[in-house]
């Protein structure tokens, strides 16, 4: 006979002696375990006490008055407009008899969008988003007293969506800035804003990420927290009242909240804002390098080891990389000593350094590291890229040895006219590519510039790079197509 005893079995004899063993004896009482419990938080006290400097932000945008019929919203529109606004949507035709005249054109204010914000400082600066501000001719602040102001827009920034506008007013609440180190993934966190224009609304959820990159030139807070269109700009608030994010982004199939949402982090906000305060504008520091993502199937071929930092596939003509010594094909590891560990953390790194700023740079070049100081220049609009030509000198035919058939390869050296236009020193011409070099995204007219971490300068170079190369091993090249260099992995034939 067996029992099973908490998930064990016990033989009978075996379960008797136990029994026998622990006749007459005395047990002391046993404390029964609990499980960990909390009681779900109360966000009442921050309302009232962040609730008075959250205000609602409505703008107005002048636009040409158009004909009846063009652009009229639907019933369903102006129903909303009248249940929630007590007034028609605007467009909405006139009722009753029209003077008999020709119509002409006119500007009209209309209603763009609304918003919302919170009072920086207790002299009327308010924080909101770039995008509630946009286009605005006129910028409304409701406060939650009912009070009106016209505000002027100090500065916008699209790139971080920040802006920031000034109400005439004096001994206003303004919020607590927290500390965006001391938030953590799991804690609860509040919203107030204007959802759909419905003032005052308080929503609430956890932090479910930090540091999410979504492309964007700042690492977003994501949280399961309600956001919908009228939150834009509104602060997201952690349980000490205090103000670290500013609601930015939903992520949405259908355009309403789908439990995702992204916020911008208060401190970058506050950075932005002090500029934006002083100037008007934000000044961000650039170098002047195109850059992409790091593979592991590159980071091992070329020695780096670990996939990370930012490969540079180009560098501008006279920019301060350029000066520095950055070549394509480098992989910049640190700036300043911070690691980069993946490619959008260097933009932001750089940015927020003051242009003028003495920077070093440590890259990762044919299989060392080594360091270039930089002198950081202040960011402008992208440059289009100039595409090289093959003009002027007559091209060299085309080199096909046996190593580099066995890549599906054939190239050939570089005329002078080529090399001063390219600003290269050397490489050799892509003429052809098949099989292997083929799949691994070669084609004609690429410049390949360096095969397993050694430079190249000719053909001669290159068909001795090749026979140094382990046959059964992928093959790294750097190559140059137009002004952006990358890396290929040319696979060994099965």
């Amino acid at each position: 006979m067996m029992f099973k005893v908490e998930g064990h079995k016990l033989r009978s004899g075996v379960l008797a002696f136990a029994l026998a063993l622990t006749a007459g004896a005395t047990f002391l009482p046993v404390e029964p375990v609990h499980a960990q419990t909390r009681t779900l938080p109360d966000f009442t006290d921050l309302v009232d006490q962040v609730g008075p400097s959250v205000v609602n932000i409505r703008t107005v945008e002048k636009v040409a008055q158009r004909g009846a019929g063009n652009g009229e919203m639907d019933e369903e529109m102006q129903e909303f407009f009248r249940r929630f606004f007590g007034q028609p949507a605007p467009g909405t035709p006139r009722q009753g008899p029209r003077p008999n005249r020709p119509q002409q054109p006119q500007e009209e204010e209309r209603p763009r969008g609304v918003g919302s914000g919170f009072i920086l400082t207790a002299d009327g600066y308010v924080m909101t988003n770039a995008h509630v501000v946009e286009d605005a001719s006129e910028v409304l602040v409701t406060l939650p007293d009912k009070r009106e102001f016209k505000a002027k827009i100090i500065g916008a920034d699209k790139r971080t969506d920040v802006a920031v506008v000034k109400i005439e007013a004096t001994g206003l609440p303004a919020v607590k800035v927290g500390d965006i180190s001391k938030l953590r993934v799991g804690e609860w966190v509040m919203a107030i804003g204007s959802p759909f224009g419905l003032e005052n609304t308080v929503t609430a959820g956890i932090v479910s990420a930090k540091q999410r990159d979504t492309g964007e030139y700042l690492p977003f807070i994501q949280t399961d927290v309600a956001i919908n269109p009228g939150n834009s700009g509104g602060p997201l608030i952690n349980m000490r009242g205090e103000v670290v994010g500013i609601n930015s982004q939903i992520y949405s199939r259908s355009g309403g909240f789908m439990g995702i949402s992204f916020s911008i982090p208060i401190d970058e906000a506050i950075r932005v804002s002090e500029q934006l305060r002083t100037s008007g504008r934000v000044s961000r520091g650039r170098i002047g390098v195109q850059i992409d993502q790091v593979t592991k199937d590159v980071a091992e071929a070329i020695g780096l080891g670990k996939a990370q930092g930012a490969l540079v596939r180009g560098v501008e003509a006279g920019s301060p990389g350029e000066k520095a010594g950055v070549e394509p094909g480098d992989v910049i590891t640190k700036f300043d000593g911070k690691a980069i560990e993946k490619p959008s953390d260097l933009p932001r790194l750089v940015g927020n350094t003051k242009p003028g700023t003495k920077s070093t740079l440590t890259v990762f070049r044919r299989g060392s590291s080594r360091d270039l100081s930089v002198t950081i220049a202040e960011i402008e609009p992208d440059k289009p890229a100039k595409r090289a030509s093959d003009r002027d000198e007559p091209t060299p035919k085309p080199s096909a040895s046996a190593a580099a058939k066995s890549l599906g390869l054939a190239v050939s050296d570089l005329n002078d006219a080529q090399k001063k236009e390219l600003k290269l020193k050397g490489g050799v011409k892509v003429d052809a590519a098949s099989e292997g070099a083929a799949r691994a995204g070669l084609r004609e007219g690429d410049i390949i510039l360096a095969v397993g971490n050694i430079e190249i300068a000719n053909t001669r170079e290159f068909e001795a790079a090749l026979a140094k190369a382990d046959k059964s091993k992928a093959l790294s090249v750097l190559f140059r197509r137009g002004d952006w260099a990358q890396y290929a992995l040319i696979r060994p034939a099965r």
